[in-house]
């Protein structure tokens, strides 16, 4: 059985918490199972959004190094947009696996991968309508905010964690856990087992812990 690793990305923070990853897999194991394809690892790639578009990517540099280490050579993604939004950003990295002899395969477009000109032709449509998409949704909220701020004079963000007086208690116990050494994981595990809900999602995963801690020291 071949073996493969896959690759998730959410292209925004706020959706770390949300159902994106769970998707992402689900999509990417139905296709591996249907294919005989065995998935040697999963990683998952976190907020890259906005500078980061490009290529600043933790997991993906650590799935390459390891790709070029252990001779799995095939990579699954769940859509092309998961690859990259921007249409040149998306394009370079097919190129650059192309060039490193590893495969790449968008389990909703396995084809679209390929070097069949029309097959590159639909791949940069489609980059280019997901690119376009992304500048709307930057749009609307950019628009969302000035209106906000013209007619209350301010436009704030999510309060911090802890600014609800429901929270207060919650932000005390990472605190203290903290304080004595325990680890981001462990408070997260910690949470979940006391039952506390967080303020997304369904339960509590360590760099949420990790950004309530960083943002106390700001």
């Amino acid at each position: 059985m071949k073996g493969a690793f896959a690759y998730l990305r959410v292209s925004g923070k706020g959706q770390i918490e949300g159902d994106g990853f769970a998707r992402q897999l689900e999509a990417i194991k139905v296709y591996a199972t249907g294919n005989g394809i065995r998935i040697a690892k999963v990683y998952r790639e976190e907020g890259v959004t906005g500078a980061l578009e490009g290529m600043n990517r933790p997991a993906w540099v650590e799935m390459i190094t390891r790709i070029m280490e252990n001779g799995v050579r095939v990579i699954l993604i769940e859509k092309l947009d998961r690859l990259a939004r921007d249409v040149m950003v998306q394009e370079h990295i097919i190129q650059d696996m192309q060039r490193r002899g590893i495969t790449l395969i968008s389990v909703a477009e396995p084809d679209l991968c390929s070097d069949d000109p029309t097959r590159k032709l639909l791949r940069q449509i489609m980059g280019a309508i997901a690119e376009y998409d992304k500048s709307m949704i930057v749009l609307k909220l950019r628009g969302a905010r000035q209106r906000k701020r013209i007619k209350d004079g301010r436009c704030e963000g999510a309060k911090p964690y802890g600014a609800l007086t429901d929270e207060a208690e919650t932000l005390e116990r990472i605190r203290s856990m903290r304080s004595v050494g325990t680890s981001f994981q462990g408070i997260a595990d910690d949470l979940n087992a006391a039952g506390i809900p967080p303020r997304r999602g369904t339960k509590w995963h360590p760099f949420a812990v990790a950004r309530i801690i960083q943002r106390k020291h700001k």
